[in-house]
């Protein structure tokens, strides 16, 4: 009954076939393998953009970092949420390899406003040499408290950015998760909607350890090549990323994932539902649920073995029916019998 991250789950099968299936023999290194060529041209064509910038990059933290690095400059500010990944997990990581922009906080939890992100924007005074400049919209998708923005909510936020001439990026480590949400393709969640780089993540959704960058103007890709390669994260045995890739996006591997974690999440939340004393601190979208349960619940699946975040105050003392928040989540390999059983312990 495991349910702390998608970080934790097991390597699908199918990712692991083709890792061992590129371990025979000898391969170009530095991303000249043939199956790099192969996957740069299946995101191509997966996101209807021929013209895209395809790279690999083994954590979902260089994949913002980098990015993110290209897209700024180091007097500019970065607009996220307080809650964004980049501001509170990745140890300054952006801030580095930007060479120094300053991250703006936009609102007040994981999802920002049109007015938030256009109050954010106008209170950096354009030209004024002493202040940050503006610079470009972060955007998580799915987001830190598991919502989905829909196609027109990121449209409009883009459109914003757009009218400020600043371009917008997409943190995608559960990219897949939030395409299964919606119901649509990856271009209509990215450059249709005005986003001009995505990280479209692999590690969180069944691989080992492989994220793309993207980036729909071509104008990007050298500058992200070097910004890969001087910062250490350009792999000599590229061959090992590529067969992650290329397993993941063969037969909509990276799709099929996503709906099994969400459909998992989705199993659970309904389980939650009849658990005396539950309640959900937002609606379950994706593979992320947030709720709280009482103390004595908790200590019930603590005792069982359940793993799964846990905050709000102390387990082993307290009133019994205090309310704790926890954090569940579930990727794509959680069996059905785990996610009855904890509902079983916790209803018990």
């Amino acid at each position: 009954m495991f349910f702390a991250s998608d970080n934790t789950g097991p390597v699908h099968a199918e990712i692991l076939a083709a890792l061992s299936a590129a371990n025979a023999g000898f391969s170009p290194s530095y991303g000249e393998d043939a199956m790099m060529t192969e996957v740069r041209n299946r995101v191509r064509d997966l996101f209807e953009a021929p013209m895209a910038s395809v790279y690999l990059v083994a954590t979902g933290t260089a994949a913002n970092a980098l990015a993110l690095a290209t897209l700024s400059q180091p007097w500019q500010t970065i607009f996220c949420t307080p809650l964004a990944h980049i501001h509170t997990d990745e140890c300054n990581a952006p801030e580095f390899f930007t060479g120094g922009a300053k991250l703006s906080l936009v609102g007040g939890g994981d999802k920002m406003t049109p007015a938030d992100l256009a109050a954010a924007i106008h209170s950096w005074t354009l030209g004024d040499v002493h202040v940050s400049q503006r610079g470009p919209l972060a955007l998580t998708q799915v987001t830190e408290m598991g919502h989905v923005y829909t196609l027109d909510e990121l449209a409009t936020l883009t459109a914003i950015a757009a009218d400020h001439d600043l371009p917008a990026y997409l943190d995608g480590a559960r990219f897949a998760n939030a395409v299964a949400t919606l119901g649509c393709t990856p271009a209509e969640m990215t450059w249709k909607a005005g986003i001009d780089a995505v990280s479209m993540g692999g590690t969180k959704n069944g691989c080992l350890g492989v994220e793309a960058v993207i980036f729909f103007n071509p104008e990007n890709a050298w500058e992200f090549e070097l910004r890969r390669k001087r910062s250490a994260h350009l792999f000599s045995k590229h061959r090992y990323l590529s067969a992650q890739m290329l397993a993941y996006l063969t037969d909509d591997l990276w799709l099929r994932s996503a709906q099994s974690a969400n459909a998992n999440a989705a199993h659970l939340a309904n389980g939650l539902r009849a658990m005396p004393g539950a309640q959900f601190l937002n609606d379950p979208q994706a593979n992320m649920i947030f709720a709280t349960l009482p103390r004595a619940t908790h200590q019930r699946l603590h005792a069982a073995g359940a793993v799964y975040g846990l905050s709000g105050g102390p387990l082993d003392s307290g009133d019994a029916d205090e309310p704790l928040a926890c954090r569940l989540v579930c990727d794509w390999s959680i069996s059905r019998d785990q996610i009855d059983r904890f509902v079983e312990i916790a209803t018990t």
